[in-house]
């Protein structure tokens, strides 16, 4: 697994597919010239996050309509991308979604497995859950993909690293918080301390691609980072404006630090799985 890997940190017009995608390739262009075999954009970056009821005449059936995502299938052929949309689904639920465009088809899906629903977020009234999460392989490494949300529940990083993923590509839309009188908002520094924080325990890469702008009256901070395997931030980008930023991913990184640490090779998933089943079962 050796490649360059970009973020690509973008202000996503709301409700505007086409718009958007324009500004997806335009991107992937961008990021090809400076290298780059795989660009990562943020959730539902190809939509706008705020869409609440446009999810009906935003969501794409990937057997029944490919021909709206045929320009990234097509650039997928060039750079593999990973960009955030709605899927709709065989029975007709609506996912919030990651797709990964490469050599001319969508390779992999991931759909959101925890849409969260409290405080200022409502994404379950829009949004069916995803029920599974799984590592799949690329021309350039075995990825995991999840989104947003789902960094913040401790399993399914967990999960993606055992299933093989030496990189982790979440797609993000996180709102700004206002807290104290740092300039940089708390938020983001919660943030970064849990990517550190997995890339470390899991020894893998991380890569945080959070969105910028304003909608409805929220704001969205950016920030993106990639974190190595040793939970060293190897590029982040600016705070609250558009950017593009760029890494190499070598599993050698992910080599050294599994052997300066065994601590995740001498896991046991086995005992995780044994100890839940019994805490499930009622079991002491």
């Amino acid at each position: 697994m050796k490649f360059r890997l970009a973020l690509a940190q973008i202000d996503p017009v709301l409700g505007d597919m086409h718009a958007n995608i324009g500004k997806h390739i335009a991107l992937a262009d961008r990021a090809a010239a400076a290298g780059a075999q795989v660009v990562v954009f943020p959730e539902l970056s190809l939509t706008g996050y705020s869409i609440k009821d446009m999810n009906w005449d935003l969501a794409l059936n990937l057997r029944g309509d490919p021909g709206t995502l045929h320009p990234l299938i097509e650039k997928g052929k060039t750079i593999s991308i990973l960009a955030g949309g709605v899927e709709e689904g065989a029975s007709f639920g609506l996912y919030n979604a990651a797709f990964f465009f490469e050599g001319g088809e969508v390779r992999s899906v991931h759909r959101k497995t925890y849409p969260p629903t409290y405080g200022m977020f409502e994404e379950n009234r829009y949004f069916s859950s995803g029920t599974e999460v799984r590592a799949f392989d690329s021309k350039h490494g075995r990825f995991g993909v999840l989104i947003c949300e789902d960094l913040w529940h401790l399993p399914l990083p967990y999960l993606l690293a055992q299933d093989g993923a030496g990189a982790i590509l979440t797609l993000v839309a996180s709102p700004t918080r206002i807290s104290g009188k740092e300039e940089k908002p708390q938020i983001a520094t919660v943030n970064a301390e849990n990517h550190r924080t997995y890339a470390r325990l899991l020894s893998v890469f991380v890569a945080f691609c959070n969105r910028v702008g304003f909608e409805d009256g929220i704001n969205f901070w950016g920030g993106s980072e990639i974190v190595g395997p040793d939970g060293t931030c190897v590029v982040s980008a600016k705070l609250f404006e558009e950017d593009l930023i760029v890494a190499d991913i070598d599993d050698n990184d992910m080599r050294r630090a599994r052997r300066l640490s065994r601590h995740f090779l001498d896991d046991d998933p086995g005992l995780v799985g044994r100890e839940l089943k019994r805490m499930r079962s009622g079991g002491l």
